[in-house]
């Protein structure tokens, strides 16, 4: 073992200080980090008052919501009239089309009527005098033939008695509102109704292999049109659906994005040779720009769409000149940085053999910034299809606006879900093709 002694100990210490004398920075760095941390986590709980918040939240109305996204509703209403006899009705638009007969509607013998509301085991049972909901393995009478409904027996938990009505809560199959002349039945179904032939379709409610016969060879539906020809202009112009205008939207959005990127990468580029110190230098010129650029990056492209709505009204055009205006200070930062960061040495080979400023420019500093700019530019226009769907909801056009009125009408969350769906895949498929070119270009592999 070896000893060291005093003279070498002092020796080593004054030769590393920092490992023996260590400031208080380095001592308790780390838990003055950890501290604040903590005392910002409180903090934050405290002013979001998280505890009320959580406890307030509805958050019954997520699985609502999310239902409605991937199923839809069929409302048949049950009309008890002065005769005893039953009728059944439907809502103007319903997705069963202008005069509905569905099998799980059953007349019985009595003249009562039933409603499958999910199989056998969830079902309503109507006559003149008494509603019997059957449930939750049991059957609960409400006995409506005088001034308000009244539940027989005990009131199962499911159940919920007002004073005109009764509602009865199904769970994910519907629910059912009974009064003493009507009720009102929801009866819910996976899938998106009518998603490729709106009920006005001369192909609506029929076999995939009817439609296919009639598309190939077929007799004529129009006369002056070809069932091809109409099978397209029914699914591109489905009024439930409005897959034509929702693409056209969606194709807005991406045009919105590549040319507001394209132009603020056309004015970002120059700007960005006059911004960087060792290409200009000329400080007063260089701080301008860059100030310029922050200016126009601080404000958030909502914001710009906001202002440019005002001025040009609502359209793609806003949205476009958003996206311009915030690239143009965006791109412009990362051009100059970039210019700022190359190797010095090409240019200034080129420089030394007497060649004009545009030939230094061309072969000096353009092959070490072509790939580093191109790579920059597509990743902001890959995200600039994003930003372009959420500039649309104020006014900029685009699939953002068509996104945001069906989301305001509280009603047609199936819509949403299909343009949500459409967009993901347009993010999704533009990443992709922007992350390939960039590696190619950067040359390296992707895995």
């Amino acid at each position: 073992m070896t000893v060291i002694d005093a003279n070498r100990m002092n020796e080593i210490e004054a030769r590393y200080p920092e490992y023996f004398h260590r400031s208080f920075r380095q001592r308790f760095g780390g838990l003055m980090i950890f501290i604040a941390t903590l005392l910002y986590g409180l903090y934050a709980v405290w002013f979001f008052d998280l505890p009320k918040l959580l406890a307030e939240a509805h958050w019954e109305r997520v699985g609502i919501y999310l239902s409605q996204w991937v199923s839809y509703d069929v409302q048949p209403d049950l009309r008890i009239q002065e005769d005893g006899s039953i009728e059944v009705r439907y809502p103007r638009f319903s997705p069963l089309g202008d005069n509905p007969h569905p099998d799980w509607v059953v007349n019985n013998s009595d003249g009562s009527i039933t409603v499958s509301v999910s199989g056998t085991s969830r079902s309503v049972t109507v006559s003149k005098s008494e509603t019997i909901v059957t449930a939750h393995g049991v059957s609960v009478p409400v006995d409506v033939s005088s001034g308000a409904p009244e539940v027989v027996g005990p009131v199962p938990a499911w159940m919920t008695v007002y004073d005109d009505n009764v509602l009865a809560d199904l769970g994910f199959a519907g629910d059912v509102s009974i009064s003493v002349d009507r009720v009102k039945v929801r009866k819910r179904f996976l899938g998106w109704a009518n998603f490729i032939f709106d009920t006005q379709s001369s192909f609506f409610d029929k076999p995939v292999g009817e439609v296919i016969g009639l598309i190939v060879s077929g007799p004529r539906i129009k006369p002056n049109q070809t069932n091809l020809s109409l099978a397209f202009d029914d699914i591109w112009n489905n009024s439930e659906w409005q897959h034509g205008d929702v693409w056209t939207k969606l194709f807005q959005t991406i045009v919105m994005a590549f040319l507001g990127t394209l132009l603020g990468a056309i004015a970002a580029f120059p700007l960005a040779f006059l911004a960087a110190r060792n290409i200009t230098p000329n400080r007063l010129l260089n701080q301008i720009l860059k100030r310029f650029f922050d200016f126009l990056r601080s404000v958030d492209m909502l914001i710009w769409a906001l202002f440019l709505t005002r001025a040009f009204g609502p359209g793609p055009l806003a949205g476009s000149g958003a996206i311009f205006l915030t690239e143009t200070g965006t791109l412009g930062k990362l051009y100059s940085e970039g210019l700022e960061n190359i190797d010095n040495k090409p240019r200034e080979g080129i420089k030394s053999t007497g060649a004009q400023t545009v030939l230094v420019h061309r072969y000096g500093i353009m092959p070490q910034i072509v790939p580093i700019f191109v790579s920059q530019t597509l990743y902001q226009w890959e995200s600039n299809v994003r930003g372009a769907t959420i500039i649309g909801a104020v006014g900029a056009g685009g699939i953002g606006l068509k996104l945001w009125e069906a989301m305001r009408t509280n009603a047609n969350w199936e819509n949403v879900a299909y343009m949500v769906i459409l967009i993901l895949i347009v993010v999704f498929l533009f990443d992709a093709a922007s992350n390939a070119l960039r590696h190619r270009l950067m040359g390296t592999k992707t895995h």
